[in-house]
């Protein structure tokens, strides 16, 4: 699945160092709870669908890592350079076995059918 990122030879070379180290603080960070928790919600305070993920996990007996980046009224850019990394518009992204699942809806459809015990067993 192939998405459309903006090819390095597009990007003038004087901006290029600029681009490739853009929030790569906060992309070291996230990558990092990704590989150390089975599960990681990654959200923004402020937003009911965070806390309707973390209640599916849960109820589902799920432990789980969470990391807050800023809400509604802060941090925006930083939050928009993880929707680029992984393409997910919205938050909150959740990873299981460090793979991304999707948001609320997703992890409670996971639940739901049995799915997310299944990859957490995997």
């Amino acid at each position: 699945m192939p998405r459309p990122v903006l090819d390095e030879a597009a990007i003038h070379p004087a901006i290029q160092q600029k681009v490739a180290n853009l929030n790569n603080e906060l992309l070291r960070q996230v990558q990092a709870e990704v590989a150390s928790n089975a599960v990681m919600v990654f959200g923004m305070a402020g937003n009911p669908w965070v806390g309707k993920a973390r209640k599916t996990l849960d109820a589902a007996g799920v432990a789980h890592g969470y990391l807050e980046i800023g809400s509604y009224f802060s941090q925006w850019r930083r939050r928009n350079a993880l929707k680029m990394w992984t393409g997910w518009p919205t938050f909150p992204m959740v990873f299981v076995r460090g793979v991304l699942v999707g948001g609320a809806q997703d992890v409670q459809r996971l639940a739901e059918t049995g799915e997310l015990k299944q990859l957490l067993a995997a």
